[in-house]
């Protein structure tokens, strides 16, 4: 869905949704990343590849595709990802930084049953009118917003 600031701690976070569902899933981030997310969704291309064009760049130089991200585990407040390789492998990644790299790559994200039981959090569609409040919201916002302290 995107991401904003969560409030009084000023701490970004990026919110997932369910397809076919109706839960979202919090995940709290750092600035940078939120930056690399909220570039990706908007689409901006910055003048020299910020870490995770990089890495995108260099996958596609050494012909390695990202078939998918999934958000793996929490333990102790803290979620755990992995980067899916074409070539079968695994990657342990923040959650935040495989979101980025899915975003810029087109590869799809996926939530494991476990962690959408354990940290999401149910929206009815009575509530969709605050979802789409979010919505609007995130259309307004940009990187600089995410600004360090």
């Amino acid at each position: 869905m995107g991401v904003r600031v969560e409030m009084p701690s000023n701490q970004p976070i990026v919110l997932l949704r369910e397809v076919g569902g109706d839960r979202y899933l919090p995940i709290w981030i750092g600035p940078g990343e939120a930056t690399a997310i909220a570039f990706a969704q908007q689409g901006m291309a910055p003048p020299r590849p910020l870490t995770h064009d990089l890495f995108k760049d260099v996958l596609e130089a050494v012909g390695q595709e990202l078939t998918q991200v999934r958000i793996t585990d929490l333990r102790d407040g803290v979620f755990y990802a992995e980067l899916v390789f074409a070539s079968g492998v695994e990657v342990s990644a923040r959650p935040s930084d495989a979101i980025a790299l899915a975003l810029r790559t087109g590869s799809p994200i996926f939530g494991s049953d476990g962690v959408l039981d354990d940290a999401g959090i149910a929206i009815p569609d009575e509530q969709e009118d605050e979802v789409e409040k979010f919505r609007e919201f995130l259309d307004q916002i940009s990187p600089e917003d995410f600004g360090s302290q």
